[in-house]
């Protein structure tokens, strides 16, 4: 798909930039470049290629999933003004 000036210069509108013709031109051919360049890659055979998240194979170094505190729920509940089947009980604020 290739654009024409006309289209630049609706776009340019449309954008409220206010662009003269020699403007207008350049961004036609360096629109028209990058509708060249994507029509390129979209003739590429990536059947069977497997998606990557990353350019690099790395694993991010996390720690181990281990429980490092006790539970104090219990002790922490006796300070609550109201607690009932282990949930903490607050005014309702939404009718």
């Amino acid at each position: 798909m290739a654009l024409v000036l006309d289209d630049v210069k609706r776009v340019a509108h449309l954008a409220r930039l206010a662009i003269d013709e020699a403007e207008a031109l350049t961004a036609l051919s360096q629109m028209n470049d990058v509708f060249k360049l994507i029509a390129e890659m979209q003739a590429v055979d990536t059947r069977g290629v497997e998606p990557m998240s990353h350019a690099l194979d790395v694993v991010q170094r996390l720690r181990a999933d281990a429980v490092t505190e006790t539970d104090q729920h219990a002790l922490f509940q006796q300070a609550a003004p109201q607690v009932k089947g282990g949930h903490y009980l607050v005014p309702k604020v939404i009718e």
